[in-house]
């Protein structure tokens, strides 16, 4: 058996972010359109995405487009439009969650299912598989063994988060902020409801725990779980971020780049990478340098050995742990730590308040900081460094190369000399060149090896060079370095005509949907999706909220398998149960959402108020 391809995801904001992703390792990217992307700030032109495509096609790698909003009505012609230009952008899927887009007249082009989709379970994860889908988007909540019982049900490939920022809730289910803001989260527009401090109060309002930023989730971090994940079955590993800059994505994607070709060289049997091409570094990737809010690993081991998932005093970046504060001089602070500070670093601290409180290093001399003005800080406090200039300038800066190793092999033909050129994925051209066959004075293969080794302004490097029957031929070095140019533009040209696209699978008519009736957080918002639906066998449906233009009061606007009493142990099925009353209400500002615990599937919903 072949063994499995690997892909390595990674988010772009615009077409340059995708492009420095490729280079530093990732396998495919995925980028918004211009509108329908899921996200409203995060918009590119199909001529920027095809810009993107040919790029990554170089090494074999693939650009995936989110239209993966909801769709009205009003808007089906133009969600039609615009995939026909994605598929004509060379565009290698569509992330989608509007089943409706099942219905539309476009071009075969593969589609990937939505995490919005909210796939948690063996039997819609086969649905999905079964109506055409290539690829299934998994919850983020799974567990190993959910995702390993998933795969041994389906064929197509899984895809699961491996690191970033977490929803609170399961996606495509928070109507939190529709519900108070008029901002839909299935529009691209959530207003992240989730990162405000709330108070915790009883029925009676007296508050229980005061401002603290109870439904903002750590980040998600599998970097020690890879080996897991493949075992279990995800065969693409996704990074969130698809609003992060450059820095960002580059430091991730090379930090993930370097542990998944690690695994593959150690199982060469199981693993290979989904894409080609050799990456080089200019600087040392560490996930605690960019942005996080401390990390978790959510459900990945199950929920009894979940461990903190909140980040209760801030959603801002933590960053890394610099060392704790030794003594306070004045205006200076020094601080017991082995990492070196510089002038211009971003440092934090919590008061005792439990605020979080930012300042820079305007001067650092070993582990002597000056603030720029005197804090309030006292010996003992952890000092965290969210922002490392040094390295965040070295990433705004060219980092990384990635090459395609080739083979370049000469002979003689009659009338002159031919060239092909093999890249490591086994695609080759070859040109000829019409020249007198002089002998040399000397063996030419070093003279040649010079020549042809000069590739910097390509994505290519020379691997070999097999001079053949020609050793003894005589060809100046100008002539030469034409026929290097000349067989690179053919291999180029060969490589272009040589990709091929996913195209959609066939969709099952016959597939029956797991559900028999769908609410309003099933997102319905459009004929052609309900159409799908009913084709599949729901008998009984409600518009989506968005389309409805409302979300009742006692409706639930949030699920999520994330629980607050047992982030607080309080769990109800343990003895410390009695230390939080039975009803509790989340209150921020004018929103107001009562709490319900439902025990018997173990996850927590809250009502709208």
């Amino acid at each position: 058996m072949a063994p499995r391809k690997i892909e390595l995801l990674a988010p772009a904001k615009n077409a340059d972010i995708a492009i420095e992703a490729i280079r530093h390792g990732a396998d495919a990217v995925y980028i918004g359109p211009e509108s329908f992307g899921a996200r409203a700030a995060a918009g590119n032109s199909t001529e920027e995405i095809a810009r993107a495509a040919a790029f990554a096609h170089r090494f074999g790698a693939k650009v995936y487009a989110t239209v993966n909003t909801i769709v009205y009505d009003s808007e089906l012609p133009a969600v039609e439009r615009l995939i026909r230009q994605l598929y004509k952008a060379d565009v290698d899927a569509l992330i989608v969650q509007d089943m409706g887009i099942l219905r539309m007249d476009i071009p075969p082009i593969e589609l990937h299912a939505s995490t919005q989709c909210d796939t948690r379970t063996v039997e819609k994860a086969k649905f999905l598989e079964a109506v055409g889908f290539s690829q299934i988007v998994l919850a983020r909540e799974l567990s190993l063994n959910e995702i390993s019982d998933i795969h041994k049900e389906v064929s197509v490939p899984l895809e699961c988060f491996i690191h970033g920022a977490l929803c609170v809730s399961y996606s495509g289910r928070c109507h939190a902020s529709y519900a108070f803001r008029g901002r839909s989260a299935n529009r691209g527009e959530c207003a992240q409801l989730c990162r405000l401090p709330y108070n915790l109060t009883d029925a009676a309002d007296n508050v229980i725990v005061e401002g603290k930023h109870l439904l903002s989730l750590r980040d998600f971090n599998q970097s020690d779980r890879l080996a897991d994940l493949l075992k279990a079955g995800a065969s693409s590993l996704k990074i969130e971020g698809r609003l992060k800059e450059a820095p960002y994505v580059k430091n991730v994607t090379a930090y993930y780049n370097r542990l998944l070709n690690q695994l593959c060289e150690a199982h060469p049997d199981l693993y290979c990478r989904a894409s080609a091409g050799s990456v080089q570094l200019g600087f040392e990737p560490d996930l605690s340098k960019s942005f996080n809010r401390g990390f978790t690993h959510y459900f990945a081991d199950g929920r009894a050995k979940a461990g903190k998932m909140v980040s209760l005093h801030t959603p801002k970046s933590l960053g890394e742990v610099l060392g704790k504060v030794v003594a306070v001089k004045g205006r200076d602070i020094v601080i017991d730590s082995r990492k070196p500070v510089a002038n211009g670093d971003g440092l934090a601290y919590f008061n005792n308040r439990q605020e979080l409180v930012g300042f820079r290093a305007n001067k650092a001399e070993g582990r002597n900081i000056t603030p720029l003005s005197k804090l309030n800080i006292t010996p003992g406090t952890l000092v965290y460094r969210n922002l490392d200039k040094a390295f965040t300038d070295r990433l705004e800066k060219e980092s990384a190369e990635r090459r395609l190793k080739v083979d370049i092999r000469m002979w003689q033909t009659a009338v002159g000399v031919a060239l092909t050129v093999t890249d490591e994925r086994g695609i080759s051209a070859t040109t000829q060149t019409v020249i007198e066959h002089q002998p040399a004075k000397s063996p030419q293969t070093e003279t040649r090896r010079k020549v042809f080794s000069k590739l910097g302004n390509t994505v290519y490097e020379l691997k070999s060079l097999d001079c053949g029957d020609t050793e003894h031929l005589f060809i100046p070095s100008s002539l030469l370095a034409d026929m290097r140019r000349n067989a690179i533009d053919a291999l180029e040209r060969v490589s272009r005509i040589n990709y091929r696209p996913g195209r959609r699978r066939t969709e099952d008519t016959t597939a029956v949907f797991p559900y028999e009736q769908l609410t309003f957080a099933d997102n319905v918002a459009n004929h052609y999706a309900a159409d799908f639906y009913r084709s599949h066998g729901v008998k009984d449906m409600q518009p989506a909220a968005e389309a409805a233009g409302k979300v009742d009061e006692r409706e639930t606007v949030m699920t999520t398998r994330y629980c607050l009493r047992r982030e607080l142990d309080c769990c109800l099925k343990t003895k410390n149960a009695h230390r939080l009353p039975s009803r509790l209400i989340l209150a921020s500002g004018d929103i107001r959402m009562e709490v319900e615990f439902d025990c018997k599937n173990c996850q927590m919903k809250l009502h709208k108020l």
